[in-house]
């Protein structure tokens, strides 16, 4: 056989040996590199890359939600601390204001409104109960000397302020089918009715244990007859004796005239057991008796306008 023959029987039995090969393996895939790859290793390799660009994609959205829900837990953390902060302030302006005799204008914004949450929250009654509580829990423990010398003091200026119209009759009806079963005050005008009929039975308790009662107030004399009648209208009757300003009494302050009058009553022998208020000017200075209460007040007002603005 000559050299072409033998050569092209050699090219031949290669290509013989390569056509079984494919056949007893199956069909291959040939990169550029020169490594193979059966078809089926292929579609796992495919499927592979699939998940791990799911779960890449899965990893970087929960990463995401997780940022956004720290961004809005800190941000309800501000602004948590802010209305804290604003609750502090107004408080202790609350406080500034009573000591000072603050006018409406002088307070601030932010505070009207934290005063009307106070109240429409239900956190205003829950005090005033408190008060009362401990005020009862203190007049259970003594009593009123034979001699008829011992007497509580009560600022009734709050009350008359209210300005209601209603007789105690059907004030007492009303308040009781509405507050009888601690029902919570929704607004400023429920939380002022709610306050009255807490002090009136508060008032009437201590009368009926025999406790003599001053009621205290900032308006001048010449208005005792109106007074008298509007304390007797919503409920209050049977004081001791009910303290009002003179002419020459109208130019001092407030807090010096209820304390020269509590000095005059120990000098003429009369036995102060407690003082209630929910007004500093009531609570300040000497001759204080026993025992101090002061009813809580959301904010400080003017007596003669005791409004809060929405």
């Amino acid at each position: 056989m000559s050299a072409y023959g033998h050569q092209m029987e050699q090219e031949f039995s290669s290509q013989s040996l390569l056509s079984r090969e494919d056949t007893e393996s199956g069909s291959q895939y040939v990169l550029e590199s020169g490594f193979y790859m059966k078809s089926f290793a292929a579609t796992i390799f495919i499927a592979g890359l699939l998940i791990v660009g799911v779960l890449l994609v899965t990893l970087l959205v929960t990463l995401a939600v997780m940022l956004q829900s720290c961004e809005s837990r800190s941000k309800g953390v501000v602004e948590i601390e802010t209305a804290s902060d604003s609750y502090h302030h107004c408080k202790a302006f609350a406080l500034h204001g009573e000591l000072n005799s603050l006018e409406e204008p002088e307070i601030p914004p932010v505070c009207w409104n934290l005063a009307i949450h106070y109240i429409e929250g239900g956190e205003y009654e829950r005090d005033l109960n408190f008060m009362i509580s401990m005020i009862e829990s203190f007049f259970d423990t003594i009593s009123p000397s034979d001699n008829h010398l011992d007497v509580v003091l009560m600022d009734i200026d709050d009350i008359l302020a209210s300005n209601h119209t209603y007789s105690y009759q059907s004030m007492h009806q009303q308040q009781f089918n509405q507050y009888g079963s601690n029902k919570p005050s929704g607004s400023i005008e429920d939380a002022a009715n709610l306050k009255h009929w807490r002090i009136l039975e508060l008032y009437v308790k201590l009368k009926s244990r025999g406790w003599s009662l001053i009621l205290l107030s900032r308006k001048p004399e010449r208005q005792r007859n109106v007074t008298d009648e509007q304390l007797k209208a919503v409920g209050f009757n049977g004081w001791s004796s009910l303290i009002m300003r003179s002419d020459s009494e109208m130019e001092m302050e407030t807090w010096e005239f209820f304390r020269r009058r509590r000095t005059a009553m120990k000098e003429e022998g009369t036995q102060i057991i407690s003082v209630i208020s929910s007004q500093l000017d009531a609570l300040t200075g000497s001759s204080l008796g026993k025992r101090v209460f002061k009813l809580p007040k959301p904010l400080h007002y003017n007596s003669q306008t005791p409004t809060l603005r929405r």
